[in-house]
């Protein structure tokens, strides 16, 4: 009887804690649907995406009328496609009047990720309803989470839209397919630029839980995106100046030395490991990111690199912005786990 009494006690246990961690989920997603149908409605976020997808639109017709004036009338689009991997070429190529798909990408995927986050935490708080929300039985880590999942889920879905719409419009346009290598090429570069915009989403949730104004919390996330953006590469350009004169550099190594230093001190913006990721993805012809000595080129045959020998030489890039991504998120979680939220 006592053994039957505690499986019955056992299963009702289990049974309890199956139903509650059930209703904790229906609750987390309930949060990401309220979140999402709250950016998809706003005006502000209609305008920037309807910005990101003209903008788009415009390079990738610069970019199809300047290849298709590349087409010697000698070969076939199908032929020329095969050896320069004409689809990738849809992303990266510009005649002069708009910058390519990916110059657009850098520049304006940061600011939907500012756009998105920059008032995620404060504005609720300044309206008197994160303390109402947070009346409710439901976990406080759920409402940062479920934001950051809603905005992820938005910038996932329109550039998944807008990598499609650049195939599909090749296809139609130059009249081939792509090819299974530029498929996964174009998948992994779509994923780069979610991860990239993740990151400045993070940093303006940060500000977010920082700052009570929502304006602030802009300001910061703005001036940082432009900071690296703009400054930063000039100030790293005045260290390499003096770093790499001719006159104090007596070896090769110590030159190359020298070069890998200030590469690094590049990639400490996540602007530059986005661009360098993005090329060679993009770029196949890529072979090194970094100084290469004549030893080195040696017998190195003049080809295209394969897709996983990119991945490899990109791995690094694409872990610092991840991580990065991480860190924001990680000190964004903590400090709002720890803040007293009282009512208005």
């Amino acid at each position: 009887m006592e053994l039957a009494s505690l499986k019955n006690k056992w299963s009702l246990l289990m049974n309890k804690e199956h139903t509650e961690k059930h209703r904790n989920n229906s609750t987390f997603w309930v949060i990401v649907q309220k979140e999402f149908s709250d950016y998809i409605s706003s005006w502000r976020i209609i305008i920037l995406l309807a910005i990101i997808l003209l903008t788009c639109v415009g390079s990738l017709y610069t970019a199809v009328t300047t290849i298709q004036d590349a087409i010697d009338a000698n070969e076939s689009a199908e032929e020329i496609g095969r050896s320069s991997y004409l689809f990738l070429q849809l992303f990266t190529t510009s005649d002069g009047t708009l910058p390519s798909f990916i110059t657009f990408v850098g520049y304006l995927g940061p600011l939907l990720g500012i756009a998105l986050g920059f008032d995620a935490i404060n504005s609720e708080r300044n309206k008197g309803t994160l303390s109402r929300l947070m009346a409710q039985p439901i976990p406080r880590d759920y409402v940062i989470n479920g934001k950051f999942v809603a905005a992820l889920l938005l910038s996932s879905l329109l550039f998944l839209i807008l990598g499609l719409l650049v195939m599909s419009m090749g296809i139609l346009i130059l009249g081939i397919p792509p090819t299974i290598e530029e498929f996964f090429r174009i998948l992994f570069f779509l994923v780069s630029c979610i991860v990239y915009i993740a990151f400045w989403l993070n940093l303006s949730i940060l500000f977010s839980v920082t700052f009570r104004q929502a304006a602030t919390s802009a300001l910061s996330s703005i001036a940082i995106w432009l900071f690296f953006s703009v400054f930063y590469t000039m100030i790293i350009n005045l260290i390499a100046k003096s770093l790499l004169n001719s006159d104090s550099i007596t070896t090769v190594a110590q030159a190359i030395g020298r070069q890998e230093f200030v590469l690094n001190l590049l990639r400490l913006s996540p602007n530059y490991l986005f661009s360098e990721a993005t090329t060679t993805l993009l770029s196949p012809s890529v072979r090194s990111l970094g100084p290469l000595t004549m030893e080195q080129t040696v017998g190195a045959v003049a080809s295209p690199l394969p897709l996983f020998q990119s991945l490899l030489l990109i791995w690094p890039q694409l872990t610092g912005m991840i991580a990065a991504t991480m860190i924001c998120f990680v000190i964004a979680y903590i400090l709002f786990m720890r803040q007293e939220i009282r009512a208005n």
